[in-house]
């Protein structure tokens, strides 16, 4: 019993070693519907950890007042876009509300080869699409505390007109239907302790056994 323990135990090493070296780094896809408070909890995430990049989208959509190419997306023509999706160039890409958007695959492979972590924001459909080319993947779905609190954030932010509030209402139902899917669901009530829980889930994937089996092969192999 305990050969076939140890015999095991040295299969699953193996196994770990062969996806740390496929994957340096790890891949972090954050979940959730509009108004949960995901963009403030990942932008500070992203300035309290190091050697975590932010996948930046392509999109076919007009940038907003404030926005600026290749900072919060890659503005593209669509024609181009539609070329790119025909050269399998994205990881992911969707239609939402009649725009496109996607994710460079290339660039998220660059990265993870080069030991960086990525995380991705992206929704529920293009996290199922990451996860059949990444099994790897660390799914991460942020909730409101209620239904009716993610109303009230809609309306205080003042964006959308009441017919728009409601249509993304409709769409957080679909979207939080698929909650159960991802390794990890934050409720993001206080945003303090939900960005704690982030900022846990980020460093615990860092210490995997499969992470760690690659970047400390040479301590453990003195105790051998």
């Amino acid at each position: 019993m305990h050969n076939a323990a140890k015999g095991s135990g040295a299969a699953a090493g193996a196994d770990d070693q062969v996806a740390a070296q496929r994957r340096r780094g790890n891949l972090f896809v954050v979940v959730a519907p509009s108004g949960a408070g995901k963009t403030s909890l990942v932008n500070a995430l992203l300035e309290r950890e190091s050697n975590i990049r932010l996948s930046i989208s392509f999109t076919t959509r007009a940038p907003r007042e404030g926005e600026a190419d290749g900072r919060e997306y890659h503005f593209v023509e669509r024609a181009r876009f539609e070329a790119m999706i025909a050269a399998g160039d994205f990881l992911e890409h969707a239609n939402v509300y009649g725009n496109y958007y996607g994710t460079s695959r290339r660039w998220i492979e660059e990265q993870i080869a080069g030991d960086h972590d990525v995380l991705l924001e992206i929704d529920w459909q293009g996290a199922a699409q990451v996860r059949k080319l990444f099994p790897g993947v660390v799914g991460i779905f942020i909730l409101p505390p209620s239904f009716e609190e993610l109303r009230r954030r809609l309306r205080a932010r003042g964006k959308d007109a009441a017919d728009a509030i409601e249509r993304r209402m409709a769409s957080a139902r679909e979207e939080i239907s698929h909650v159960l899917e991802f390794e990890y669901i934050i409720v993001n009530e206080r945003f303090e302790s939900a960005l704690d829980d982030l900022i846990a889930i980020v460093r615990a994937a860092r210490l995997s056994r499969a992470q760690q089996s690659h970047r400390l092969s040479k301590l453990i192999d003195e105790f051998r």
